[in-house]
Order: C-alpha cells, then structure tokens, then sequence
C-alpha cells in the first residue's frame, strides 16, 4: 500500500508521470496522472480496469491495435473514459494533458506489443 507519492506510469519510456493519491493493488488506485506530449511505440493492455476523467490539456488518442475500435479522442470532459483490462491499446497526448483515473485491483499479467513481438508482463513490468 502506497499513499501520496509520485512517479513515473507505465515503465521506463513512459512520459506518464501521475500523483498516487493511494494505491493499494489488491483493491483501488487513485491516481492524477500528467501525460507529455508524446506517445509510446508500444500497444498495451492494463493489468486493471479503469474510469478516468481528462481534466485538462491537449487531449488524447487512443488506438486500438485490433478489435471493434479504432481510435477514440478524449478531450477534456465530464463524461468518463473507460479503460478495460482487454483493451490493447496505445495512447498519444497532445500537448500536456491532466487525467483523473480511479482503477480497479490488479491481475498478476498483462500483456504489450513491441517490435512485432507480443510480451507478457507482470508486477514491476517484469517479462513472465
């Protein structure tokens, strides 16, 4: 259990930072994240389920990697983003872009799709 720290989200090559306000990984997360503008090579699923509001900034796009989506842009609204375990996905920000995110307890896999190759990945983005 963790609570009020900062850091990075997402692993080394990640500009995600986020303010943790707790964390506790077997039950919730509640995390204000700032993502820079950039976006990852990298297609990922999320070990969690998650709602989350985009607060401010440039925006972001999301592109899915297969499936029924394609890609969905999320401005700064009211109206939630839903993020699912199974969503494979990548996410561009434009500009500087401030998320609100309450996630969900952690699966012990998840998975990421670099360099044409599919890895899964568990706790401390460890390769299983």
């Amino acid at each position: 259990m963790r609570i009020c720290y900062w850091g990075k989200d997402g692993g080394a090559e990640s500009t995600v930072s986020g303010f943790w306000l707790v964390e506790i990984k077997k039950l919730f997360s509640v995390v204000l994240l700032r993502f820079d503008d950039y976006t990852r090579e990298a297609y990922h699923e999320h070990a969690f389920n998650a709602v989350s509001w985009v607060l401010a900034g440039g925006g972001l796009l999301e592109r899915f990697l297969r499936g029924y989506r394609t890609a969905r842009l999320h401005l700064p609204s009211w109206r939630p983003v839903i993020t699912r375990r199974r969503d494979f996905h990548q996410v561009q920000s434009f500009g500087r872009t401030w998320v609100l995110s309450f996630r969900g307890p952690w699966s012990d896999r998840w998975r990421e799709y670099a360099d044409g190759v599919f890895s899964t990945l568990t706790h401390g983005r460890r390769k299983v």
